[in-house]
């Protein structure tokens, strides 16, 4: 046998992951490298959800390893394995939730919900534990773009359970108030309920819950962005100049109370006629781009304005789910993934894994 652990790591450092741009051994990938007689069995564990990703990086890994003179059967075991990250100081990590995103505009009418589902359908899609949190006690909007109805049940009158629809778990006031019923309560009343939605939920076992934040910079989303423990948080914005001054505002916001921008999407990019194919930019052209370069916050990616994508929310199957191989579903994908990868690279929190230790005073 001419082949070593160590001449099959070597290999397996020539891997590039297409998605994060490093090798599977400086990422620490790849791993449990075993060579029985000629065949090399080894794990490849991706600490962001990739399910659609499995089958490419494994082939990649076996075309490596194969190379390899003397080799016989190679049998990567690719995976992933999402972990708790850091959060703002002084804010305790929630035991059942690995990481909180926050999806926020600064203001509304930009497709911040549309896009808070679509990027946790996507998450959920790649194989992760995913709830959205609807934070929008004024107008909440995920009850009908999640296409469910009727009350959270309670099993000891304390808490209650998520509903669920897709592969999500989902809470919102929507669920307990009637449509046409509107909320008149004042601030300190609505970031008490946010509170008790989130934490009176028996979410189970999340490795992500996106927060579909209410629009504006004021008292209720400062005091949410203070007491949610949040990994970090996504901005919403189209390119038009008076959406993206409200989206600094949001930026700053969260910059103030130490919570990380993960990236800025850019909604209604770019109008494509169905007709005649002519593209658009009916609210301008790049201003989101060239806000994150300015700030050097990452650019996840521009989505189109586009019918289908309004239509599938209102009908509630989002595009993620309604229409799965579509361009714009590609792109919802594609941010979903790069915003994991983001909080993927951040320190990682192990606080959840150990007791609390209680000293008492002999009597």
């Amino acid at each position: 046998m001419s082949f070593t652990i160590e001449t099959v790591k070597a290999a397996l450092s020539s891997v590039i992951d297409p998605n994060t741009g490093k090798d599977l051994v400086s990422s620490k990938s790849a791993r449990n490298i075993r060579l029985e007689g000629a065949d090399v069995l080894f794990d490849i564990e991706l600490d962001y959800p990739a399910k659609s990703q499995f089958a490419l990086i494994g082939d990649a890994a076996i075309a490596a390893v194969g190379a390899l003179d003397g080799v016989g059967k190679v049998s990567p075991h690719v995976y992933s394995k999402i972990q708790s990250h850091a959060v703002q100081r002084g804010v305790k990590l929630m035991s059942n939730i690995k990481n909180i995103i926050a999806v926020a505009s600064g203001k509304g009418g930009v497709g911040k919900s549309t896009t808070a589902v679509n990027l946790a359908l996507a998450l959920a899609a790649e194989g992760a534990q995913v709830g959205i949190l609807d934070a929008d006690i004024y107008g909440p909007s995920q009850p009908m773009m999640m296409g469910i109805s009727g009350r959270p049940e309670t099993k000891d009158g304390k808490t209650m359970e998520p509903l669920e629809n897709h592969g999500l778990q989902v809470s919102s006031i929507g669920f307990m108030v009637d449509p046409d019923e509107p909320m008149v309560w004042r601030g300190p009343i609505v970031t008490q309920a946010l509170q008790q939605l989130l934490d009176q939920t028996n979410w189970r076992d999340l490795d992500y819950l996106i927060v579909d934040m209410p629009p504006g910079t004021g008292d209720i989303q400062l005091t949410l962005s203070q007491r949610v423990p949040m990994t970090g948080a996504v901005i919403v914005t189209t390119p038009q100049d008076i959406a993206l001054i409200d989206a600094r505002k949001a930026v700053t916001m969260f910059e103030k109370v130490g919570v990380p921008i993960l990236g800025i999407v850019e909604n209604m990019a770019v109008h494509v006629c169905s007709n005649c194919g002519h593209a658009e930019h009916i609210f301008g052209e790049g201003g989101g781009k060239r806000y994150a370069q300015e700030k050097g916050i990452d650019y996840l990616g521009a989505l189109p304005l586009d019918m289908q994508i309004r239509l599938q929310a209102d009908s509630g199957k989002p595009t993620v789910v309604a229409d799965p191989d579509s361009e714009p579903a590609r792109i919802y994908k594609a941010v979903a993934r790069q915003m994991a990868i983001k909080i993927a690279a951040k320190a990682k929190d192990f606080s959840a894994r150990f007791p609390t230790i209680t000293v008492s005073k002999d009597t």
